[in-house]
């Protein structure tokens, strides 16, 4: 069998990253609504990161930033002139709606699709499904550019497989990896892909929760199971304990996460746990896998905890000694509950033997932490030689793209900033020469007219 690894794709934060407070139910999004952002800064934190994990011998990508503002969203709820009359009546008429074209929570490439790697699907392809995230109207207008970004980095349709976006109904709400897990006992062999969802659209059994919306379904799940062709057997889904999500927990990676054979998870993250456990302990056994669940108990971290410090929203990764690393932001030190908890971790003989901090104040301000930041692909040797080899971090890709950003990004962004016509021309001018950079080719609207 040849060798596989798990690669971290994270995404390039964008030149308009700003904390508009767009996201209802993420607790960090909306408490520092319109402050003002350094845009370049967050784009070096999360480089900084990268090239750690790739220093460390982990496989690490990137995964380029939309085009905002989104002058082909504004235009299509009727803004019209041109670029820079569209900007300035949008910001005169309807600035919440300008906000929302400048987003840059694509960094968050968690939610930018689900990817089920060839050992699980029934052509033996890998297979990714770009995510509607029409929960949001600042994420819905993604998935267009996320699917010709991941066909300009997974190119070879003898090895990869690319589905477009759910249809975008409530129904069918989907939020990408976010709310996805895979479990195996290598990465090359089969596994267990575990979809999480907080609510069903057309089964009035499952509970919701009542302040907060719940954007995964159980449908929009079991669509991306059938469309990647999951067998039954390779796959567990579960529910969100809906009072979590009314406490901030808007994804399952805020409240859990999983690698290898080692789910890390909260006491009160599922509905009916035991069941849930018993199901993946069951199917992984089938594959020769021996589950490990590490059950952080509410006693010793609350939700509250969880969701200000983003423990769960944490890199699990697997060492070569077998033991697993866990990159966890800065706030995790800075919460006397969560640091406690991680050092008895540490300590203890589990399978989580190491814990690395990271400073990524920008993105955890605008409600993102580590996992938010990348995409999980597991590849086998033939896979990983098919991708883009432009997109794939190396000494020489860090350092170039650390020369792009002090190029091209503003040090300080404000909600008044937005309306400049200029930031669009700057965006623009950044965007096509990452494309040559990552030799990804024509990806975004501007470059297709």
């Amino acid at each position: 069998m040849s060798n596989a690894y798990e690669v971290n794709f994270d995404g390039l934060v964008g030149p308009t990253h700003n904390y508009g407070g767009l996201s209802y139910g993420n607790v960090a999004s909306q408490s520092n609504s319109q402050a003002s952002s350094s845009p370049k800064e967050a784009a070096k934190q999360g480089l900084t990161k990268m090239k750690a994990l790739m220093d460390l011998g982990f496989k690490q990508g990137v995964l380029a930033p939309q085009e905002r503002p989104d002058v082909d969203a504004l235009r299509s709820i009727g803004f019209t002139g041109s670029d820079a009359q569209v900007i300035s009546r949008a910001a005169k008429e309807a600035m919440p709606l300008l906000v929302a074209s400048c987003s840059a929570s694509s960094m968050w490439t968690a939610n930018a699709c689900t990817v089920s790697p060839s050992a699980d699907t029934a052509d033996g392809r890998v297979h990714f499904t770009a995510a509607n995230l029409n929960c949001k109207f600042h994420r819905s207008i993604e998935h267009p550019t996320t699917s010709r970004i991941l066909a300009g980095m997974f190119v070879d349709p003898q090895h990869f497989a690319h589905h477009p976006a759910l249809p975008a109904v409530a129904q069918f709400g989907d939020e990408g990896a976010a709310n996805h897990t895979r479990f195996c006992k290598s990465y090359g062999e089969p596994g267990v892909e575990f979809f999480v969802f907080g609510r069903s659209a057309f089964d009035s059994r499952f509970p919701a929760p009542q302040n907060y919306p719940a954007r995964q379904t159980l449908e929009a799940s079991q669509a991306i199971a059938r469309l990647h062709g999951l067998s039954d057997d390779a796959v567990v889904y579960a529910q969100q304990t809906p009072a979590v999500i009314d406490q901030g927990v808007f994804h399952n990676d805020v409240i859990s996460v999983g690698n290898g054979e080692v789910l890390f998870y909260h006491q009160d993250a599922f509905l009916d746990s035991e069941s849930v456990l018993a199901e993946l302990a069951e199917k992984l056994a089938r594959r020769g896998a021996n589950f490990k669940p590490v059950c952080v108990p509410r006693d010793a971290v609350t939700v509250d905890d969880a969701v200000k410090s983003y423990l769960f929203n944490s890199q699990l990764l697997s060492r070569a000694d077998g033991g697993m690393l866990l990159i966890v932001p800065e706030e995790c030190r800075n919460n006397s509950n969560v640091w406690n908890y991680l050092q008895q971790l540490t300590n203890g003989n589990g399978p989580i033997r190491e814990v690395k901090v990271f400073d990524l104040k920008q993105s955890m301000q605008n409600g993102g932490g580590p996992a938010c930041l990348r995409l999980r692909v597991a590849l086998k040797d033939t896979e990983l030689q098919a991708v883009n080899q432009g997109v794939i971090m190396t000494p020489s890709l860090y350092d170039t793209l650390n020369v792009w950003v002090d190029k091209h990004y503003r040090d300080r962004l404000s909600e008044n900033d937005l309306a400049d016509p200029q930031l669009l021309v700057e965006c623009r001018t950044a965007l096509d020469e990452l494309t040559q950079i990552l030799k990804l080719g024509s990806v975004y609207s501007f470059q297709l007219a």
